[in-house]
């Protein structure tokens, strides 16, 4: 087989020495001269290649015998260590089987040791005690997790600790104490403060309400307050030295707290309103505004109208004085005349007296209006997320709702005061025409008398 190869090898040598060399041959003698040459040089090369390949196949024969020997010693090797692990388990089942006959009624008891462990130790973790006693948790934590390896078991001093530990916590819960730690502010520093902690129920420090981390053990000030009112009892409590005060305390331990901070406040429910909101606030400022001014002129002049009736001086900065007056101008004109002119002058008063009422029944009408312009905008805007994110969470479409019922409610906020006060400058108006056309009649009734007198 070996030759064979050897023969193909040489048959292709030479084919490519002739090929190559064709182009120098001038003759066929010199042409059989290279043939020769190239066979010899070939063949003696072809001896040297068989020659190393049996040097080498011996010693690839001891290779192979070298990895069988070893392939033999790691498989009596490998059943001599299943044989010792089989053992090994039987003793283990031997040992476990006599500690639990010893440890008897023990093993429940360190059961329920572990069991108490793990559970005060997650109630420690999320306890503002913690943030005054610190490293609680972690000793129920080792505590748990070596007796849960079942390679020790709890000594007298770690059960005594337990007990000792859930004694304390429920000691402290009904304390109100003081004590100084580190307080991370809502501007991001940390600073040294003295922390009022009220039970197990929340912290206070500068008048303001503090929350615990219990994962990282940090302490820091909400980044927003609850309402003024439940924010001015952590100041009396701070500046309390023992005697009982009103305290906003959240007995879930911050669940209903979170939530308070939560709620938008008044200048934010105005914001949700935008464009349309910030119109109807101005306008209903307007109107407020033009309303309270003609309420103070109006009063104003039915003032001066009752001491023009008190008075038999006439004057002209008052609409019955300037009325009345009629009669002086007119002194010989008949009744149907006399009449004339009064109605004349009292037309003329009217609409002093009613001046800007209409603007303001105008904001009354218009402003509800608007909310409800504000609130079909912002329901659309609401379906077209809806249409976009799904109904996967609720808070999409209640958020977008009441944003767009807030701009209702600033158009009821103003229409309500707008209706009132247009209700009140159109009775005090009212009032003051009535006063003018009963002494217009009393006046053109004692000139028809005189009349008749003369007559």
């Amino acid at each position: 087989m070996l030759k064979n190869i050897a023969l193909a090898c040489t048959v292709f040598t030479l084919s490519f020495s002739l090929q190559a060399q064709s182009d120098t041959a001038l003759d066929l003698d010199a042409l059989l001269k290279q043939l020769e040459e190239g066979k010899f040089a070939q063949s003696e090369k072809n001896n040297r290649r068989e020659q190393d390949f049996i040097n080498q196949r011996a010693q690839q024969d001891q290779m192979l015998r070298d990895a069988i020997a070893k392939r033999d010693e790691q498989l009596a090797l490998s059943e001599r260590l299943e044989t010792q692990f089989e053992e090994n388990e039987f003793k283990i089942a031997d040992l476990n089987g006599a500690l639990d006959n010893r440890l008897g009624s023990l093993k429940e008891l360190f059961g329920v040791l572990q069991q108490v462990a793990g559970d005060t130790k997650n109630k420690f973790s999320n306890s503002v005690i913690s943030a005054q006693i610190p490293g609680r948790s972690e000793f129920l934590d080792n505590m748990a997790q070596s007796m849960g390896s079942s390679t020790k078991l709890a000594s007298i001093a770690e059960i005594e600790r337990v007990w000792f530990e859930i004694q304390r916590e429920m000691t402290e819960s009904g304390k109100v104490t003081r004590f100084t730690t580190d307080v991370v502010e809502a501007g991001g520093q940390k600073v040294t403060k003295e922390v009022v902690r009220v039970g197990p129920f929340g912290l206070v420090a500068d008048g303001l309400y503090l929350d615990y981390q219990g994962a990282t053990g940090v302490v820091s000030e909400l980044l927003r307050q609850p309402a003024n009112r439940f924010v001015d009892s952590t100041a009396n409590l701070q500046a309390s030295s023992g005697e009982l005060v009103s305290f906003g305390l959240d007995p879930t331990g911050g669940s209903i707290l979170g939530l308070l901070v939560q709620a938008p406040s008044l200048e934010e429910r105005i914001h949700q309103g935008e464009l349309v909101g910030y119109i109807i606030i101005a306008v209903g400022a307007i109107g407020i505004f033009v309303a309270i001014w003609r309420f103070l002129v109006l009063t104003t002049i039915t003032n001066s109208v009752n001491r023009q009736l008190k008075s038999n001086t006439l004057s002209d900065k008052n609409p019955l004085g300037r009325v009345l007056k009629v009669k002086e101008n007119y002194p010989n004109v008949d009744t149907e005349a006399l009449e004339l002119h009064l109605t004349e002058a009292i037309l003329g008063e009217v609409p002093k007296l009613g001046r800007y009422l209409t603007l303001v029944k105008m904001i009354s009408v218009v402003a509800p209006l608007g909310g409800l312009l504000g609130t079909v905008t912002g329901m659309i805007v609401t379906f077209q997320q809806i249409t976009l994110f799904g109904t996967g969470d609720p808070k999409i479409m209640a958020g977008g709702i009441s944003s767009a019922l807030m701009t209702t409610v600033l158009g009821l906020v103003v229409a309500i005061p707008t209706t009132l006060l247009y209700a009140l400058l159109s009775t005090q108006s009212k009032n003051v025409v009535m006063i003018l056309q009963e002494q217009a009649a009393g006046v053109i009734a004692e000139r028809a008398e005189k009349q008749e007198a003369k007559a």
